[in-house]
């Protein structure tokens, strides 16, 4: 294929017939492998065909281990690891317990058993294999265990000094209490659907129903973390280069399974390593903040994804599936931690038309960076602009990390996020990054926090500007966390706007104007059982949240809760509250033409006509 289309002699097909392609090592498209000369090379399925491209390997040969508890066991190769397993179509959840905020108590080195009924845990095999996962009022952290002995648990490092230090910590979160659970340990295989790996033994143990014989189902063991690597380099870019009609399937991620953890900071940033400069005494206190963890906002790392793109432009999925994958699902211009090449950002003329996420681990889609070059490239060529996101349905996604959203666009210059369907998580739409840090003049807030002591204060704008969020259908949000919003800001974005979105049933904030948002036209907008419709994080002057305008758009519940509106420039224009679903025939446009066009539907998609009759002029969906 690279040989045909370096001749550049006209368009180069790639066509895949029916069946599973399984692959124990990503697939690379460097820039060799893309289109010359204005011409396309394109990796599309045969009429009619379902190609997979995936990474796992089916289990078999189930044996009865405990009849009693109805757990069977396979074998696995030796020494192998994964955190997911995938049962038909749907990922499994390990092995877990819910623990009681007062069965431990947290300490610089680890936890305390208060609960005498836990005092099993120190009789326990495979103890480093344990996990400690906390959900707070907006992360999902994950810190191994190193061992366990009478009541004392001691955590692996430095996955337990990053988890209790800076904001939202496992042991203070912001608003409301956690959520705590232990996981991966045989002894909490109790539920049907869970399931434990045991590396070292080369085995794997699964509960199934009752009644099922996990033979007689697809069960999916993920073997690799990249499936597509799709990068070249700045002088030499991956281009023109099209998927269409695949799935992409079948993968892992291991990051945090080593001592490192999961140490989420907000949607797929976090930390990694140790921070020499940590304080000794940050448990106590830097559990809401400190100037050191300040310093670190610049250092985060992001959560990679199961198909990369960076350093390449006139990239176009289309019409494909993304499922069962272990981190996000498609990762466009993430910075170089999280791409395969090494080389993060450069991706421009990116289209995503018409696919479908379901069942993947983080965000179905991760677009852009959150370190410096991402927000002030040094080389303009790192620039993600003109990235079109239109007509995707995104249904059960974060199903591990759990506050991811189903979309986040950071630093983007010209992202249109259009006519796509998000529902069934916790966070839907979420664009920008920074909390306003970055922007030019910098942020009075952290200013005070003495931030800038250790980081730029910027005189320039960032890359973030006139993105388009429009047209989208958002419903089913969960309100897993207590800090929650459905179309969420965070930064300056001059020239963009919020128009034509529809919202229903959703949970916490509708529109979500966080820290240093300004600039943004928010209008047309139909928000049903979102409480307050919209929120502008304004309480200081130093939030920099200004100069936004919500304006003709429609609600049911909640309010606005705009603090310091007029002193800040956020005003609310002509917007129309009603009386259950007795919307105007304005507002009803909009609802009827939300989400996914007609010819990109799904069993997955919310037929509208069947909402409420009005909508029966919209036409009906067809199946794919």
């Amino acid at each position: 294929m690279r040989h045909t289309a370096a001749k550049g002699k006209g368009d180069v097909t790639v066509v895949l017939a029916d069946g599973t392609y399984r692959i124990d090592s990503p697939l690379e498209f460097r820039a060799e492998d893309g289109g010359r000369d204005g011409h396309t090379v394109r990796w599309t399925a045969a009429p009619g065909a379902h190609p997979e491209i995936s990474g796992s390997t089916q289990l078999s040969s189930w044996q009865q281990y405990d009849e009693a508890a109805n757990i069977y066991v396979a074998d696995t190769p030796a020494g192998f690891e994964t955190r997911q397993l995938y049962v038909d179509g749907v990922a499994a959840p390990r092995a877990s317990t819910s623990l009681a905020l007062t069965d431990l108590t947290l300490t610089p080195t680890g936890m305390t058993i208060n609960n005498p009924a836990l005092a099993y845990l120190a009789d326990l095999p495979n103890q480093d294999r344990i996990e400690f996962e906390s959900l707070g009022d907006f992360t999902d952290r994950y810190s191994p265990v190193q061992s366990i002995a009478g009541s004392t648990i001691t955590m692996a490092q430095p996955a337990w000094d990053n988890n209790t230090w800076g904001w939202d910590t496992v042991q203070n979160s912001l608003l409301a209490e956690s959520k705590w659970f232990l996981a991966n340990s045989l002894s909490f295989l109790d539920q049907a659907g869970e399931w434990y790996i045991d590396p070292d033994a080369g085995k794997l143990y699964y509960k199934p129903a009752d009644g099922v014989n996990p033979q007689d189902l697809d069960i999916e063991l993920p073997r690799v973390e990249t499936l597509i690597s799709v990068g070249g380099t700045y002088d030499a870019p991956v281009s023109h280069l099209e998927f269409s009609g695949l799935t992409f399937t079948g993968t892992s991620w291991l990051g945090p399974s080593s001592a490192d953890g999961y140490v989420s900071q907000q949607n797929g940033g976090y930390l990694k390593g140790v921070y020499d400069y940590r304080p000794a005494d940050a448990l106590t206190n830097c559990s809401r903040g400190c100037e050191p963890y300040e310093r670190t906002r610049n250092t985060w790392f992001q959560i990679p994804s199961a198909v990369q793109v960076s350093a390449a432009d006139h990239i176009t999925f289309e019409r494909n599936t993304f499922r069962n994958l272990g981190s996000s699902g498609l990762g466009i211009g993430n910075d170089d931690n999280a791409v395969l090449t090494g080389v993060g950002l450069g991706a421009s003329n990116i289209a995503v038309t018409g696919n479908v996420f379901t069942q993947v681990g983080a965000h179905a889609l991760f677009v852009g960076g959150i370190r410096a070059d991402a927000h002030h490239p040094s080389d303009p060529r790192m620039t993600n602009q003109d990235i079109l996101i239109d007509n995707n349905t995104i249904s059960h996604v974060a199903v591990e990390y759990q506050d991811t959203s189903g979309i986040l666009s950071t630093y983007v210059t010209r992202a249109q996020i259009v006519h796509n369907e998000v529902r069934d998580l916790a966070y839907a739409i979420d664009t920008g990054y920074g909390w306003g840090i970055n922007d030019a003049g910098g942020s009075q807030e952290y200013l005070n926090r003495g931030y800038y002591k250790h980081n730029p204060l910027y005189q320039t704008p960032t890359t973030l500007k006139d993105n388009l969020i429009a047209g989208n259908l958002v419903h089913d949000i969960k309100r897993d966390f207590a800090d929650s919003g459905n179309i969420y800001n965070l930064s300056a974005s001059p020239g963009t706007v919020i128009e034509n979105n529809y919202l229903y049933k959703v949970s916490g904030v509708g529109i979500y104007l966080d820290e240093g948002s300004r600039y943004i036209l928010s209008r047309h907008n139909v928000l049903s059982g979102a409480n307050p419709w919209v929120f502008t994080n304004a309480y200081s002057a130093g939030n920099g949240t200004n100069d936004n305008t919500l304006q003709e758009n429609w609600y049911n519940s909640g309010g606005a809760q705009m603090p310091n509106a007029a002193a800040r420039n956020n005003r609310l224009i002509d917007n129309v509250r009603v009386t259950g679903t007795n919307w105007p025939s304005a507002a009803w446009e909009v609802i009827c033409a939300a989400g996914v066009a007609p010819e990109y539907r799904t069993e997955l998609n919310a037929n509208l006509g069947g909402i409420d009759p009005r909508c029966q002029t919209v036409a009906e969906a067809p199946t794919q």
